[in-house]
């Protein structure tokens, strides 16, 4: 019927998860710091998650132990990992930091996001940048998916000062942020097409694979490629043949 405020009761989800309703409330208050591992899964089937915001679910119920935070050092990126991406200049390539600011970039990848007060940091680009929106026509499903990306880095390692600091700055100053945020959406960077109005050479469309630098926790290694024969494909040649130029 109808209600005040959408969602379950807590009630409810004590009944699907298979649990009392009072250690339901003490799960929810902080109370109680150690439910088993078929509890969190209990819960995660009640409330309907998927596969990554299950995963996000156990990491916030069973922490790692706080390690002894060094002084911040900045990110740095692998000789190797430069030299190989600079061994694709068809091809544009980017290396993102756990805040997904981007530590380094091949010619491609530099002239792809180019031109934008927040190029080297792709979450303010997508809130901050007074042209975000006119740059990915998908504007909204980049903003969710960028915000879930940024949710999943806070389960790993919810202390990182770099991560409270763009957390606590984008909710001061965009309440698109704010909004996204507050729904706490899950969305591992892994695959997908997305879609450029870039001010050189128009609309292009690339889809991406992230993978993960095994020497380096918590960098990303980002490709884009375009559809062999497509306008894309021509468009991102013609981008190519102007940063090289």
């Amino acid at each position: 019927g109808p209600r005040r405020v959408a969602g379950l009761r807590r009630e409810e989800v004590a009944v699907l998860a298979g649990v009392s309703t009072d250690y339901y409330v003490r799960l929810e208050q902080g109370r109680e710091r150690n439910p088993s591992a078929q509890v969190v899964d209990a819960l995660a089937r009640g409330l309907a998650l998927d596969e990554e915001a299950t995963a996000h679910l156990h990491r916030l119920a069973q922490p790692v132990p706080a390690r002894r935070r060094r002084a911040r050092r900045p990110e740095r990126v692998s000789p190797n990992l430069l030299r190989l991406m600079d061994g694709w200049p068809a091809t544009p390539a980017l290396v993102l930091g756990p805040c997904l600011e981007v530590l380094a970039h091949n010619a491609l990848g530099e002239a792809l996001f180019a031109g934008h007060t927040h190029s080297g940091d792709l979450v303010r680009l997508v809130f901050l940048d007074p042209d975000a929106r006119a740059f990915y026509p998908d504007w909204e499903r980049v903003a969710v998916n960028t915000v879930g990306g940024l949710r999943a880095a806070a389960g790993i390692d919810p202390d990182d000062p770099r991560l409270i600091e763009t957390v606590g700055e984008l909710s001061v100053k965009s309440a698109d942020f704010r909004r996204l945020w507050a729904r706490h959406d899950i969305r591992q960077k892994t695959r997908e097409t997305k879609r450029f109005r870039h001010r050189l050479v128009g609309e292009l469309e690339l889809s991406y694979e992230a993978l993960t630098v095994n020497s380096a926790p918590g960098q990303q290694l980002i490709v884009y490629q375009a559809e062999p024969g497509s306008p894309s494909e021509a468009a991102l040649a013609l981008l190519g043949s102007l940063a090289a130029s």
